[in-house]
Order: structure tokens, then C-alpha cells, then sequence
């Protein structure tokens, strides 16, 4: 299907594709670009008929389709009000006597439109698409005047979503113009079979009563189907049923997409859609004797890993600079794993959508919410933007499921406003009438869309009425915390339980399901711009211990203005987890496979040396790929020795996996080293030729007695220091020095009676660079944003005492020198301050779960031997002064309870 004009003047036109590849004809023509621009700040144009008189001058210059808020615009002002757009434009359809249509995207909020000074429609609702007939309006040759009004006033009842991030103020996607004959076809909804059988709902709209021929080419020609039809003058809805032999599913491992023409043959002309469909169907089912639910895609469950994507661009807000970036956005899902994400609180550009279908990942498409009180007004709207919304996105295989409301927002109702005769002890400001109307919408959208799962509300306050989906949200930080509350969540979901349901309203059998979690508001004063990869790692773990909880939603996708938890940074850059160099081959899509080994242990643990761990395993299996197979668990106990891995132990444990869920594997004894180490137990699952098919790890703090041949000195227990700035952190265990400076210490070695002759001095100590925040200069600063973190508020992510970056892309090197007496005797290079799953003593010595202290921060071990003409002088003196001199980018150094070794400052001799 071809989705893109392919013409030079193309190139010049901001998003030249069309808009809506799931239904296109061939003759269109795109009106993005550049338009004429005026606020009406006085609300003085329709009075001064700025919509017929060419000659007032429009003083400003908009590019469509962008936000006037965003900076792509040209105008990036965020002015709520009244914006007009002005264009000149000359055009014909390629066949005469079509009909012509002027198209939108989507506009918010209120928008009137004029063609040569003829008002030729209205539209109310700032997602849902739109068109206004024009033909009779329209001049073939000569010029046309296209003149659009918009006003969006943030009124509460309009469905505006979570738009404080980059406000979406007038014309925000694609405006085009469209030939049709005068017998057209209008919406066609496909319903798909996985045995084949597609129904097709068509509307006809007809200028005058008569035959007409529908068919239908898919696939070059392997699906075909045509009937005639009868067309009274008017509307015409039309049924019919055709088979596709052989059928090829889509799912998102396999993205089978049936791509051709819908044609309709008549007097009056063909009318030619490009269009496509993907046969799947999605629904729940019990399996085995389990009392609940599992989501399932084709028949068979299905685990969904999923993001929440709040769908924002730094630049274009929610309109993308280019197709190209919106592509990529899928793919980046993809590359980490994911198989479904979450679009929050607003419906995708359908440009975005096709992507999903095309490349292959699940879509839960929320509606967008308002923001004040559920009044008749803000119901009305709300109802209207909600229909045109799965109208025109009901084509989509991608979508799996419908989000009509999201954490109550809109649905509570100011206690300013009801009726509290009863007294202060109002239960709850989410009114019974509310809850009935919360269900209405939901019976509503499963008889408009019988295909899908729909999901009343995605509650954070337990607050279900009823649903397809039981889901939940939480934001809790520290593994006790986040197991505890799954397995509280587990043992509370059973049908007719009460546990997340308000209103007298219980649990049915609907699959269990998070809707969105993360570490990002689990901690006080929120996360700040921290590392996610340990937390992740427990969470995912923990996830799939639970056979009732059938998947999750990760806030979030990307970083935004204020949240700092995503995969990627705002700009699309990666982040490292670190997996890979805690167990060789590890990303984070092993997290996300649909086969898994659960380690059902702790994240981390302190041991003594030689001590023996016992981890009980966990198979979860939401895949029959291997079932029947003899899978093995493949295992190995490694550390780091000084900058050598060891291999402790290691083995691998045959399993016969069978059937879907969770089932108990034994437990696996391991002994721990003899020496103080940071070791990993690292499991892999492989298939019956050994190829992995996941990896999973935890870790152990090992604490031997390695005091021989050893002087160990704390990074604090400097003798002085000259840093502008120092501080220490992490209990004291890490000490930083910004910027350029030096810290000195005073190095005792055994005198010549205990130790007669040193033949050999090593000195040992992690180092990273230190990257300067606002906090370890100023100090920290609590920011409680409140309701306003949902609408872009500030998080002052410096000042926030939880804040320490994690490991990405952009780096921040320095370079340490080492000084014995003042004689240079080496220099590392410090690539970065980095903070991820290898810090892990930083990590497993956090005082508190929801405050973070340099969490997941560690260094680079740095090792050097002193040269022997100083190591002569050395043996006669047996103290030195040792200096750690920084560079410009700062330096950080690492004790024994900190970073990724256990070691403090360290000095070998023998």
C-alpha cells in the first residue's frame, strides 16, 4: 500500500504523508504548511468577519499541523484562547465532477470553518477526526480562501488529557483535502475470525437510489469478495461475510497484515480504498482448573509486557516532526522486548497506530479524560469525542483494549459542589451516580466494540465498577515493599472479592493485570531522574511469580518533562541498564521473554564466606514455543577478583517444560566464595539445543577476611583535601570531590619487623567521575508538585535529594591521577559518573526503600603497581602520602559498602 506521495513538492510539506493509511484514496491533496496566523485575543473575528474579508491582515505565520503552543509551529506561545489560520489554495480532483471534502486530523478544542466566506461546518472535541463536504463552495479554477477558527479555553468539561506536558491548542494533525465520487463509501468496520471468516460492516453513501458493486482485493489477489448492493438515496449500512483460506494471524511476534482495496461500482463512478486488516482475536479464558482469567491473543494466553507511552515530543508535543520518528518509537518498544504498550490518556495519531500493526505490538488506547466535575456538560462531551474515537480507530488489529477513564480523574466530584448535609464523613466524592455512569460507558463501548476488552477505569484508588480487565496501579519502591504487595494483591483477587471494586461492586473472573507501576512516585519527594534498572529487574521477578497476573504497564516509555523513569531519555536516547556485564549476553528484553525462570530470593543478600544460599525456582510459561521440551536451567556463581571474573560454581538443571504458568522448580544450593565479593548467581534458561531463551540474576554481598597483605583506608578518612565542594554519601561508605581538586591520604605499611622486606605494592580503588547537581552544592529542595506532576509541573530534578542520573548516552568523563609522594605513578581515565544495576552495594545499602541515596552509583576499578625505584624508597620508609588528584570533571571513590566492589581504598604489598 503506498502511505507517502512521492512528488518533489513534497519535500517541503511538514508531515506529507496521509494521515490515515487504514483508509486512503488516491486523490487528496495535503494542506500542512505554512498558514496565515492571528490570536483573537478580544474575540473580535467573528464580529469583524475575519472569516470573509482577506484584507485584514492575519500578522503571523503557522506551520500546520503543529500546536501553536509548540515550538514546530513557529508561534510557541502557550496562549489558551482563540487562534485563526488562513490559507489560499488552488486545486482540482483528477476526475470531474467529484465531491470534495476539507479533512482534519484532529483540532482542539472548538473549531468553525469557512470556504470563500461560506461557513461550511463546526466541530466540538480536541482528538476525534472530522470533515465538512465542500464541493459546492469549492471553485475549480482560481483561487480558494480557506479560512479556520479554534478555541480551546481549558474548560473543564472539554476532554483535554494529560496536555501539560506541551499543550495541543488548535490544528495539531494533518489537515488535506479529498475527491470522492459521488457514491462513495464511507466507514467500514472489519470483524476477524481466527478460523478465517471476516465480517465486513460497510456505510454507502449514495446520491440517488440504484445498484452499486462492492468488492473487496486483498493479499494481490489471494482474498477476493464482491456483492451488489440495493442503495436508497442517503446512508446505506451493508453487511456481508467472506473467508480467507488459510488465514495467517496477526500477532505481534508475527504482524500478518492483509493489505488491498475496498472498491464501489456504480453510476456515478468507482470509489477506490486503500485499506487493511489483520485477523486476530483477542479475549480471556479460563485454563486448567484455575478460578480466573488469562488475557488471551488467538486463543492461547498471552503475557503482556507492556509501557505506558505518554506519546510527547519535545518539539512537535503531540504532533511528531515526522513519520520516520513515530516508526522508530515502535521499534524502540520492540528492541527492548515489549510486545504491548499503553497510549495514556489520549487516542494515538493513527499514522502511530499503523506502525503498531505493521511492525506488531498490542495497543491499550485510553480516552482522554476532563479534569472537572462529571456534570451533564462534561459527560455530553466527553460521550461524542469517546464514539468518534473507536470509530475511527476500530480497524486497528493493534488494539487490544479500550481505557474509558484513568485513575478517576473527572469522575470525583468537588465536595464544594455536592450536597453534604449528611456531614464531613462524605465516603467518597466518586458519587453512586458517577459509578452508574462509569458502567453505562462501559457497556456502551462493549456493544459499540464486541471485538476488544474494555476497562472501566484504570484504578489507583481500587475503585472498579465494572470491567473486562481487573488492573491495578502501584507505585512502591523497595523489593519487601513490592513483593508484599503482590502477594497481598494475589491473595485479594478472587471472584466476588470487594478488594478493588467500589460501590458494593465485586470481582468477577477478569484477568488480573497491573495497569501501571514504577518507581517514580514510590519515593518520597518523588524519584528525581534516578536509576530504574535494579528496581526493574526485582519487579519483573516478582511479577511473574504470580499465576493469577497475566502482565504489566512500566511507567513509562520515555522520559517527560517531569517523570525521569523511562527506557529512553525524552530525545529518544538509551539508557544502560547494566544487565550485560552482571551476566554475559543479559538485556533487558530477557526480562520481558515469554518463558522465565523466577528466582524467588531477594535482589541482593549479605553472606559470610563459604556460606551456602538456597534460591527456590520458578518456571512461568506463557508460551506453548517449548512446551514438551527437556529445557535447561544453566547456572553459574561469578565474581569479580580484582578485575578478574571467577567462576565459583556453577551447573545446569534439567526440566520438563510443560503447560502454561507457574510451577515450582526446587530449589538450587549455592556456596559462597571464600573471599569478600560482590557475586552474582546468573541462571539461564536454554532450549533443548541450549540456545537461551532468558536470563535472570541476583546477587551477594560476601564478607570474608581478607585483612592479609592489605591496608585498606575509607574514602573519608582523607588528611586533607582541596575541592571547592565535598560531601559523602551513602552512610559515609562514598565521598565526592567536585570539580578540579585533590584528596591526600596517609599510607602506615607493616614495619620491617612484621613485614622485613616488600618485594611488591598494588594500589586498588574504585573511582568514578562526578557529575555536579544543583543538590551537592545548594542543598536539596522538596518540591510537592501535587495534581500538577499530571500537568508538566516543574520537578526542579537537580534539587531533588533522590537524583543521581542514570547511565546513558551522554557521558561525563574526568581523569584521576594517582600521586605517592607527590611522583605522579598513574592516571585513569573516568569515563562517566555512572549509576545502574552493577551499583550494587550502592544499591543493597540504602537505609530506607523510599529515599534514595546515591542508589545504583558506582565506579571504575582502578589498579596500579608502583614503580620500583620508588618501591625501594618505600621499603625504607613504610609510610607514604597518597594523592588522588582530579581533573576538571570531579571524582567520586567508593568504599567497601559501596559502588559495584567491596573495597575501600586498598593497598597490596607482599
Amino acid at each position: 500500500m503506498s502511505t507517502t506521495l512521492q512528488n518533489a513538492e513534497t519535500e517541503l510539506i511538514p508531515r506529507p504523508e496521509f494521515p490515515h493509511p487504514h483508509w486512503q484514496r488516491e486523490n487528496w491533496n495535503n494542506l500542512n504548511g505554512a498558514w496565515s496566523f492571528r490570536f483573537d485575543t478580544d474575540n473580535e473575528g467573528i464580529q469583524q468577519e475575519w472569516s470573509k474579508n482577506g484584507s485584514i491582515p492575519f500578522e503571523d505565520e503557522i506551520k500546520v499541523p503543529f500546536s501553536w503552543a509548540s515550538p514546530l509551529s513557529g508561534i510557541g506561545k502557550d496562549v489558551k484562547g482563540i487562534g485563526w489560520y488562513r490559507r489560499i489554495v488552488s486545486w482540482a480532483p483528477a476526475e470531474s465532477g467529484s465531491r470534495i471534502f476539507l479533512r482534519f486530523g484532529a483540532v482542539d478544542y472548538l473549531c468553525h470553518v469557512w470556504v470563500n466566506g461560506e461557513h461550511v461546518g463546526s466541530h466540538q472535541g480536541g482528538y476525534g477526526s472530522f470533515e465538512f463536504e465542500i464541493t459546492s463552495q469549492w471553485l475549480l479554477e482560481g483561487e480558494n480562501l480557506i479560512v479556520i477558527r479554534t478555541e480551546d479555553q481549558d474548560h473543564n468539561y472539554q476532554a483535554r488529557g494529560k496536555q501539560g506536558y506541551g499543550e495541543v491548542r488548535g490544528i495539531w494533525q494533518t489537515v488535506w483535502l479529498e475527491a470522492r465520487p459521488a457514491q462513495y463509501l464511507g466507514q467500514s468496520k472489519f470483524r476477524t475470525s481466527i478460523d478465517g471468516k471476516v465480517e465486513l460492516e460497510a456505510v454507502i453513501h449514495a446520491d440517488q437510489a440504484g445498484q452499486a458493486e462492492l468488492s473487496l482485493d486483498f493479499a494481490d489477489g489471494e482474498v477476493r469478495h464482491q456483492i451488489v448492493v440495493e442503495l436508497k438515496s442517503g446512508d446505506n449500512r451493508i453487511s456481508t461475510t467472506f473467508e480467507v483460506k488459510h488465514p495467517r494471524l496477526w500477532t505481534p511476534e508475527t504482524p500478518e497484515l492483509y493489505e488491498g482495496k475496498l472498491r464501489l461500482r456504480s453510476t456515478s463512478g468507482c470509489d477506490e480504498v486503500s485499506t487493511y486488516f489483520g485477523i486476530r482475536e483477542i479475549g480471556t479464558a479460563r485454563f486448567g482448573d484455575r478460578g480466573y482469567r488469562w488475557i488471551t491473543l488467538n486463543g492461547k494466553p498471552v503475557y503482556l509486557n507492556g509501557t505506558l507511552d505518554q506519546s510527547y515530543h519535545q518539539t512537535g508535543f503531540f504532533t511528531y516532526p515526522t513519520d520516520e520518528e513515530m516508526h522508530d518509537e515502535i521499534y524502540q518498544m520492540k528492541r527492548l522486548g515489549l510486545n504491548f504498550v499503553r497510549i495514556h490518556i489520549k487516542p494515538e495519531e493513527p499514522r502511530k497506530l499503523y506502525w503498531a500493526d505493521k511492525l506488531g505490538i498490542l495497543v491499550m488506547e485510553d480516552m482522554p479524560c476532563f479534569w472537572g466535575n462529571p456534570d451533564e456538560q462534561a459527560r455530553k462531551a466527553y460521550e461524542s469525542e469517546a464514539l468518534e474515537i473507536i470509530d475511527r480507530d476500530y480497524n486497528h488489529p493493534s488494539i487490544f483494549s479500550w481505557v474509558m477513564f484513568n485513575e478517576t480523574w473527572g469522575l470525583k466530584t468537588d465536595p464544594a459542589t455536592m450536597d453534604v448535609t449528611g456531614g464531613a464523613e462524605q465516603q467518597s466524592s466518586y458519587l453512586p451516580e458517577t459509578q452508574a455512569w462509569v458502567r453505562e460507558q462501559y457497556l456502551w463501548a462493549k456493544k459499540l466494540d464486541p471485538t476488544r476488552l474494555v476497562e472501566d477505569n484504570s484504578p489507583c484508588n481500587y475503585d472498579h465498577v465494572e470491567s473486562d480487565l481487573n488492573t491495578w496501579h502501584f507505585y512502591i519502591n523497595g523489593y519487601e515493599q513490592v513483593r508484599a504487595h503482590l502477594d497481598e494483591v494475589d491473595a485479594k483477587t478472587y471472584p466476588g472479592s470487594t478488594f478493588n471494586y467500589i460501590g458494593g461492586h465485586v470481582q468477577s473472573d477478569a484477568p488480573l493485570m497491573n495497569s501501571e507501576c514504577g518507581n517514580v512516585w514510590g519515593i518520597v519527594g518523588g524519584g528525581g531522574d534516578s536509576d530504574l534498572a535494579w528496581h526493574y529487574r526485582y519487579m519483573m521477578n516478582e511479577f511473574r511469580k504470580h499465576d493469577k497476573l497475566c502482565g504489566f504497564v512500566f511507567t513509562e516509555f520515555r522520559d517527560v518533562t517531569n517523570e525521569f523513569n523511562g527506557y529512553y531519555r525524552l530525545d529518544g536516547t538509551g539508557k544502560d541498564f547494566g544487565y550485560g556485564d552482571l551476566v554475559p549476553g543479559m538485556t533487558i528484553s530477557d526480562l520481558h521473554s515469554p518463558d522465565f525462570i523466577v528466582l524467588d530470593a531477594p535482589p541482593s543478600q549479605t553472606l559470610d564466606a563459604e556460606a551456602v544460599a538456597e534460591v527456590p525456582l520458578l518456571g512461568s510459561s506463557y508460551s506453548d514455543q517449548h512446551h514438551g521440551q527437556q529445557m535447561q536451567v544453566q547456572w553459574e556463581l561469578r565474581y569479580d577478583r580484582f578485575g578478574a571474573t571467577m567462576v565459583e560454581s556453577s551447573g545446569s538443571i534439567s526440566v520438563d517444560w510443560n503447560g502454561y504458568g507457574v510451577s515450582d522448580l526446587g530449589v538450587l544450593e549455592v556456596k559462597m566464595p571464600k573471599h569478600d565479593a560482590v557475586a552474582v548467581l546468573a541462571v539461564t534458561l536454554a532450549d533443548a539445543a541450549g540456545h537461551p531463551v532468558m536470563r535472570n540474576f541476583i546477587a551477594f554481598d560476601v564478607r570474608g577476611n581478607d585483612t592479609n597483605g592489605v591496608v585498606a583506608v575509607a574514602p573519608g578518612a582523607y588528611s586533607e583535601h582541596s575541592f571547592q565542594h565535598e560531601w559523602s554519601s551513602l552512610q559515609g561508605a562514598k565521598h565526592s570531590g567536585a570539580g578540579k581538586g585533590s584528596f591526600v591520604y596517609e599510607i602506615q605499611l607493616p614495619d620491617a619487623e612484621t613485614k622485613p622486606l616488600i618485594n611488591q605494592l598494588e594500589i586498588l580503588l574504585e573511582a568514578g567521575a562526578k557529575r555536579v547537581l544543583a543538590r551537592n552544592v545548594e542543598g536539596s529542595k522538596s518540591t510537592d508538585m501535587g495534581i500538577g506532576a499530571m500537568h508538566g509541573a516543574d520537578a526542579q530534578v537537580e534539587y531533588n535529594t533522590n537524583t543521581y542520573y542514570m547511565t546513558d548516552e551522554s557521558k561525563h568523563p574526568s581523569r584521576l591521577n594517582i600521586l605517592i609522594d607527590g611522583i605522579q605513578v598513574g592516571s585513569f581515565e573516568l569515563p562517566d559518573d555512572p549509576a545502574d544495576a552493577r551499583g550494587v552495594l550502592s544499591w543493597h545499602y540504602q537505609p530506607v526503600a523510599n529515599k534514595l541515596d546515591d542508589a545504583g552509583s558506582y565506579g571504575y576499578l582502578c589498579k596500579l603497581e608502583v614503580p620500583v625505584q620508588l618501591l625501594m624508597e618505600l621499603n625504607r620508609s613504610r609510610s607514604f602520602c597518597l594523592e588522588l588528584q582530579a581533573e576538571e570533571g570531579g571524582v567520586t571513590l567508593y568504599g567497601r559498602n559501596s559502588g559495584r566492589y567491596p573495597l575501600d581504598i586498598t593497598v597490596r604489598y607482599s
